[in-house]
């Protein structure tokens, strides 16, 4: 093949050449909910920067000044919306204890959220309690079945009615969660929160990169997502969206230099912050982190399209779900406007096991809740889904016949 696959869906061409993503050289990648394999031409712009700086020390400054406002510009593209409302942040639990520490909760003010959110989601609204803020944990909803979706499943909007009040202040949800893979519908829950002026926190660590999400379409008050799993940047660099209405009340819980507007004279104290989300960035950021995620972004996500892409992966999903045997592999399959690029099966063995049987084919898979999780991204190839589809039911055929 010559790494130019046609899509069915829009007519839209994937450059899926091994040249850009070196990973499927080695290995049959499906774990982009965990790690995703760095884009190559953003590994290279990394390397330059860092030789320029071995070679120039400062001048390396005046070769890359443009890269923070052009990074901001990209990353706004992305979501469709103002570069002002753009910060860098370096991981998704860096900017959620922004504002977490930073919002200006009043003693009995309560943060609703899910029960198997991720960690960064979740502690730094624990840490809110000693502020007198009560955390809300909405329970799994029932299944179709208790027996056959034991793990983590999703949240129910029903029971999200039910336990919101008026001292809602805060709903904090992952777009799409990391164990079963159930996406929110942005839209419902955004018009949810803007008629009780409640403002929606979302993390999309496992969305950006593989399903659209445009905060002023929807609502949302603050989109946080680490940038090294769907969007293929660099371990270490993370967007960080708020709407000037949110930014306005959170107060500024870390100071530096670089969020103030003469961040350069450093012998001017005058307290004079950035209005814009630059006033997250208190310090120096990491040019090489912003340098990565912005060539991907102006290389890949913005030129395709966040709803091509999501449809690509959807296509994959299927071609794999057509080739398993559904007789030993159970999928957890939602409506399609709860659809992520996660894909966890319940299996009838231990899905650890088959994680490290399969790594000895070169096939990379992860595991969560309890489910195996099947997570490709638009480079795979429609032969590798098939190949991993008919490797997995092997492996889960032998492990449930000898734990039997």
């Amino acid at each position: 093949m010559d790494g130019i696959n046609r899509i069915a869906n829009n007519g839209m061409d994937f450059n899926k050449n091994p040249s850009l993503f070196p990973i499927k050289n080695t290995c049959l990648y499906l774990a982009n909910c965990a790690i995703g394999p760095m884009y190559n031409p953003s590994l290279k712009k990394i390397q330059e920067f860092l030789q320029m700086q071995s070679e120039s020390g400062l001048l390396v400054v005046e070769h890359y000044g443009e890269i923070l406002s052009t990074f901001r510009e990209k990353a706004a593209s992305l979501l469709e919306t103002d570069a002002k409302n753009i910060a860098y942040v370096s991981n998704t639990a860096a900017g959620i204890n922004i504002l977490a520490n930073g919002y200006p909760f009043e003693t009995g003010d309560q943060v609703l959220s899910y029960v198997h959110e991720f960690p960064s989601n979740h502690y730094p609204w624990v840490l809110q309690k000693k502020r007198g803020v009560e955390l809300v944990l909405l329970s799994d909803a029932k299944t179709p079945n208790e027996k056959t979706y034991p793990g983590p499943y999703r949240w129910s909007f029903k029971d999200l009615e039910e336990n919101t009040t008026k001292k809602t202040r805060i709903i904090a949800i992952s777009h799409a969660q990391f164990a079963s893979g159930y996406a929110a519908d942005l839209k419902q829950l955004g018009d949810f929160c803007k008629d009780r002026k409640i403002d929606l926190v979302i993390d999309a660590a496992q969305s950006l990169g593989v399903l659209p999400i445009y905060p002023e379409r929807y609502g949302i008050s603050a989109i946080i997502a680490s940038s090294w799993k769907w969007l293929l940047g660099s371990r270490g660099s993370g967007l960080f969206y708020t709407n000037p209405e949110l930014r306005e009340k959170i107060q500024i819980t870390s100071v530096g230099d670089s969020m103030m507007r003469h961040r350069l004279d450093y012998l001017n104290h005058t307290w004079d912050p950035f209005t814009s989300a630059r006033k997250f960035e208190y310090s120096t950021l990491p040019w090489e982190h912003l340098i990565s995620l912005q060539k991907v972004l102006e290389d890949i996500f913005i030129p395709y399209g966040m709803e091509a892409i999501s449809q690509e992966v959807f296509r994959l999903q299927d071609i794999f779900l057509q080739s398993i045997d559904q007789k030993v592999i159970r999928p957890i399959l939602f409506a399609s406007a709860n659809r992520s690029g996660i894909l966890s099966l319940q299996l009838d063995c231990d899905p650890m096991n088959v994680v490290s049987q399969l790594r000895d084919q070169d096939i990379i898979l992860t595991s969560q809740g309890g489910y195996l999780r099947i997570a490709p991204h638009f480079y795979i190839e429609d032969s590798d889904m098939v190949r991993a589809a008919e490797a997995i039911s092997e492996s889960v055929n032998i492990l449930s016949r000898t734990a039997s």
